[in-house]
């Protein structure tokens, strides 16, 4: 029998496994080959059929086990030979996640394509710290930044963003946090509330919350390191525990 070639491109969310869509996890159940990354939660597998071929192409930051190159000729041949192919991605391929790329690359052999959108790590992880992006008389909008671009300099955007009163979440900028700290303070900024996310989502998660001035100090002290995302702005101060750091800064003070 004839396969029908056909790449569905799906959001895992930040983590936790039940945090992706029904109709994501509909789409794994149908699936006759799998692409997963390395931030796609491996419980999520188990949903598969065991004829299901599964291949991991994960990347981490610039440790790449699979270039973008070879995932996209991946994609193309599996389909080809083998049907419905899920490219299976963390948090939603279309932030940050090369997804669009990797559908234009596939059109181009004339094989269809669909996409299920999955919780963005920008917003997911925010919301379950109980932080809103946007708050009335505080925050009007909320940008979202990736850390490094291509060539691997900080993102001029956030030199545009510091300008403004809006929340911005940095995502895959964590090795860059010294650098985003000096620029805020460059720009006066030293009081402005800030949060570290590690493995947001995951049993394993864990923040440090502080202002741009002590949140170097937070980080070490907490040990956090990568995968982790970056918020600022007064939003933060929404957090349930940010009063009870500022009032232990305070009580050190005296």
């Amino acid at each position: 029998m004839k396969t029908t070639a056909h790449v569905t491109l799906v959001g895992a969310g930040p983590g936790d496994p039940d945090l992706i869509t029904l109709k994501g996890l509909k789409a794994i159940q149908s699936a006759d080959v799998i692409l997963y990354d390395a931030l796609v939660n491996e419980e999520l597998l188990e949903q598969a059929k065991k004829s299901c071929t599964k291949i991991y192409v994960g990347k981490r930051a610039e440790a790449l086990s699979t270039s973008q190159d070879q995932i996209n000729k991946l994609l193309v041949d599996y389909a080809l030979t083998h049907g419905h192919v899920v490219r299976l991605k963390g948090g939603d391929p279309f932030v940050f996640g090369r997804g669009g790329e990797e559908l234009d690359f596939v059109r181009q052999y004339g094989i269809s394509t669909s996409s299920i959108p999955g919780i963005s790590s920008s917003t997911g992880l925010t919301g379950l710290q109980q932080i809103p992006l946007t708050y009335r008389g505080i925050s009007e909008s909320f940008w979202v930044i990736t850390g490094s671009t291509s060539s691997g300099e900080l993102s001029s955007d956030l030199r545009k963003a510091v300008q403004t009163n809006a929340t911005v979440v940095v995502l895959m900028g964590y090795a860059k946090l010294s650098q985003i700290v000096s620029l805020y303070k460059e720009n006066g900024k030293e009081d402005l509330p800030i949060a570290v996310i590690q493995n947001g989502s995951l049993p394993n998660e864990r923040i440090a919350l502080g202002t741009v001035a002590s949140i170097l100090e937070e980080v070490e002290k907490k040990r956090l390191s990568m995968p982790a995302i970056i918020v600022l702005g007064e939003v933060v101060k929404k957090h349930q525990h940010f009063n009870l750091l500022k009032d232990e800064i305070k009580s050190f003070s005296i």
